[in-house]
């Protein structure tokens, strides 16, 4: 569903620009709002969510999906906890779908779906273990990384069940808003995946705007 913001760029507290293949990581507390704006279109950002009191609670595609009826996120939905919690809500969406279906690439991912020699290229996890490594204040681990979100990314469900990647539905300039319900740790990867459409095979830059309660 679209719905626009009424929210100013230069009224947010922070912003930050995140580069093709890099990472974001940020907390948002209760009532804040953050704003993932796709910079030059058809751009994906995956997404992690942790429950900053305790990030062993973390956001769950399955509760999510389960509780709203629908494989797609898009302005309206809750994003639920592991213990079925609402942690954050899309307030404002200009791109109307994101995908929790596909995961996130990983080196080993490349090498099944690809090739061998794609095993090398860097991947979303590496910016994920990146983040956790330069940023111990978290407290966060490798086996906190669980189910993503694809934030602009286009994973269509065939008519038989299964997933396909094809060319995004986003476009410069469009973006999506979350308001976070309880204190949250975001951590975005500017996914720099070459071998299929998700980024049109041209990562670019997004960014991230964070407004006060």
């Amino acid at each position: 569903m679209i719905k626009h913001s009424e929210r100013l760029a230069d009224t947010a507290l922070r912003r930050e620009q995140i580069d093709a293949g890099d990472y974001y990581i940020a907390k948002l507390g209760a009532g804040e709002v953050l704003r993932i704006l796709d910079l030059e279109g058809n751009q994906a950002a995956d997404t992690l969510f942790f429950c900053a009191d305790d990030p062993a609670e973390r956001y769950s595609a399955t509760d999510t999906i389960r509780e709203q009826g629908n494989v797609y996120l898009s302005a309206g939905s809750v994003l639920r906890s592991t213990l079925n919690r609402p942690m954050l809500e899309i307030v404002a969406d200009t791109c109307g779908r994101h995908d929790t279906l596909g995961g996130a690439c990983a080196t080993e991912s490349n090498t099944v779906r690809y090739d061998l020699e794609k095993r090398c290229m860097h991947a979303c996890r590496d910016s994920w273990m990146l983040a956790i490594a330069e940023h111990p204040e978290y407290g966060l681990s490798k086996r906190d990384i669980g189910h993503n979100i694809n934030f602009f990314m286009n994973v269509p469900v065939t008519a038989d069940g299964e997933l396909s990647f094809a060319d995004g539905i986003s476009g410069a300039g469009k973006y999506v808003e979350l308001k976070a319900l309880v204190d949250t740790i975001v951590l975005i990867s500017n996914c720099p995946q070459l071998n299929n459409p998700c980024n049109a095979y041209n990562p670019t830059p997004v960014e991230c705007l964070i407004w006060a309660a």
